[in-house]
């Protein structure tokens, strides 16, 4: 009996981690496209970053402060893991994902960050001795083919040495995130966590800006996207509300339910999820090709999966 219980409440938390890891992976995959309209209107991307995060800490933080209960202590003892995810994950990766973006198409920025999950089963391998098994050495082979042909680079798609320096600082970022979202022993709630990281990314970055580091500037310019227009406020406020705080949230439990190696995979629907709005939003329309890497990339994450422990997450 105690064994069947074990065994239903690992399943439980292996569904509902899996559940928000495709909810964080399609949040994450809007702001690519969000974020180029923006662009495209006169906003510098080191601006997007920060009113995107702050947003979002806005967001978070009462729900934060509620958790956290007045409990100031816990919030000292995590104060350093907050702070560097706070730099690192949030302002870091996504300041170099939109500055890739900036130089080249979303999907092959997309595609060097998205080499994440090497670096973090690399760090796992290296920091705690957790040496992969041959079903995520093949899940993880499956998942970059998938993801080459995702971008289907043969396409002709734009490129420039400098979106390949800013894409390279991303994927060392989000390795970041998925290994920071998991490290603790689970009593700094999650949202506090996410809060504290927002707040602190989204003032490292006005503080830059503010040094002359990073170029801030915006306009009030519609944005135009694929066939519509919108005025500049309602992609600011979905970037905000949706690709960051509903993303960073759910991006978290995912990572505490499935540990860092399986949600680093999961996340790679981020990549597909990406596809779907650039195509909605800036008419990047997906080919066959792309639709197989897909089908790729599914049979990497149940490979990986597979090759978890039973008692997974670690």
């Amino acid at each position: 009996m105690t064994t069947m219980t074990h065994d239903t409440a690992v399943q439980r938390r292996l569904r509902s981690g899996l559940i928000f890891a495709v909810l964080s992976a399609s949040s994450f995959g809007l702001s690519g496209p969000l974020a180029r309209g923006l662009m495209n209107a006169g906003w510098s991307s080191a601006s997007v970053v920060a009113v995107r995060v702050l947003l979002a800490a806005a967001v978070v933080l009462p729900i934060a402060l509620t958790q956290l209960r007045g409990d100031w202590g816990l919030l000292r003892r995590n104060a350093s893991l907050i702070a560097v995810y706070g730099l690192v994950a949030v302002g870091g990766t996504q300041l170099a994902y939109f500055n890739a973006v900036a130089h080249m198409e979303v999907g092959v920025a997309l595609l060097i960050e998205y080499t994440a999950p090497i670096a973090v089963v690399g760090w796992l391998w290296l920091r705690h001795h957790q040496r992969p098994g041959s079903a995520t050495v093949a899940g993880a082979l499956l998942g970059i083919t998938g993801l080459v042909l995702v971008i289907d680079l043969r396409a002709g798609m734009s490129t420039s040495w400098i979106g390949i320096a800013w894409a390279l600082a991303a994927m060392v970022g989000a390795a970041g995130y998925f290994v920071l979202s998991a490290h603790g022993d689970g009593s700094l709630p999650g949202t506090v966590l996410a809060a504290g990281g927002l707040l602190i990314g989204g003032l490292g970055l006005l503080a830059a800006g503010a040094v002359g580091i990073l170029p801030l500037h915006a306009t009030t310019n519609p944005v135009v996207f694929e066939g519509f227009t919108v005025t500049w406020w309602i992609p600011v406020l979905l970037l905000g509300t949706v690709t960051a705080a509903l993303a960073y949230v759910s991006g978290i439990a995912a990572t505490r339910r499935l540990g860092s190696r399986l949600a680093s995979f999961v996340g790679l629907f981020e990549v597909l999820a990406a596809l779907v709005f650039a195509w909605a939003l800036l008419g990047e329309a997906p080919r066959a090709i792309q639709l197989l890497g897909g089908a790729l990339i599914l049979t990497g994450v149940i490979l990986v999966r597979r090759g978890e422990p039973d008692d997974s997450p670690a």
